[in-house]
């Protein structure tokens, strides 16, 4: 039996550490794929064109700065109005809801993390831009800030789960140790609950950002795609263009290995770069605070 066990434990343990190295294999190939295919863009076309602020590719203007501003405004923009809301309703649901109203509510909130990003931006089209084209008095409703509304409901599903199991691990004698203490409820979770489940909570913000930056059919429906150079904050009611909506509108109709499709590819290399540097801040805050934790109990 025992060498059962340990043939069992010693299989079970190889397919974990497989899967473990393929993942790393995995995003390793995509980054050379990436590299390969981008990076002879930086010889093909002059650096100078390629920050330009004009993207006009049938003209040989690959500008790519519009499109960055345009994808940081808008992914700024969601994460702004995402964060209060995803955090004030995982902390209800943690610490102020009844039983019976989180047992409504998780559901609810998973159900909304699995809609496809299409069907939101087909209500995006049909409720969100006619309503703020009226209520704001604007040319068009397909601007930054309905990209930015839609984007920002598509991103609290994410924070609202990761941060309310953050909260629900911290122990309930941190929770009681505040009250004894004479604090308020209230002050009890500021004060306390919220700081102890710092770590799993900036996690929970790190992957409402990642998932903000990576959407594109959703925000390539409600945004206008016009790749306009955002200088104002006035542009947050004009369209934009973001990176990945320009990938997915332009990669199905460039020849391969023309400037257009190195350019493309390029873009691609810049969303990769952002993705990790925002899992890099991440990790690195939550290893920071996980020592800290450590040090503070011992």
């Amino acid at each position: 039996m025992r060498q059962e066990k340990r043939k069992s434990d010693i299989i079970i343990s190889s397919v974990i550490k497989v899967c473990g190295y393929s993942s790393i294999l995995f995003v390793g190939l995509i980054l050379i794929f990436l590299l390969r295919e981008g990076l002879p863009a930086l010889k093909d076309v002059a650096f100078s064109t390629l920050f330009s602020v004009r993207w006009y590719p049938i003209e040989g203007y690959f500008g790519i700065l519009p499109l960055i501003l345009g994808t940081l405004l808008v992914t700024i923009s969601a994460t702004l109005i995402a964060l209060p809301f995803g955090i004030g309703t995982a902390l209800y649901m943690s610490e102020v809801a009844p039983r019976w109203i989180k047992e409504v509510l998780k559901p609810v909130v998973e159900i909304l993390a699995g809609i496809p990003s299409v069907v939101l931006g087909f209500i995006g089209i049909l409720v969100l831009v006619p309503f703020f084209r009226k209520f704001l008095d604007l040319p068009t409703g397909l601007t930054a800030f309905t990209g930015a509304i839609l984007l920002g409901l598509i991103s609290i599903p994410t924070i609202v789960s990761v941060a309310e199991d953050a909260l629900n691990n911290v122990p309930p004698a941190y929770r009681q140790a505040g009250l004894a203490l004479g604090a308020t409820r209230w002050q009890t979770i500021w004060g306390v609950t919220l700081p102890a489940a710092k770590t799993g909570v900036l996690t929970a913000v790190m992957l409402g950002i990642g998932r903000s930056l990576g959407e594109t059919m959703a925000v390539m429906m409600v945004t206008g795609n016009a790749p306009v150079l955002p200088t104002q904050i006035y542009a947050l009611f004009r369209p934009v263009r973001t990176m990945t909506a320009t990938i997915a509108s332009e990669m199905g109709e460039v020849a391969t290995g023309s400037q257009h499709y190195q350019v493309l590819f390029l873009i691609g290399i810049l969303l990769f770069v952002f993705s990790l540097v925002i899992n890099i801040v991440a990790s690195a805050v939550s290893t920071r605070q996980r020592k800290r934790s450590e040090r503070v109990l011992s």
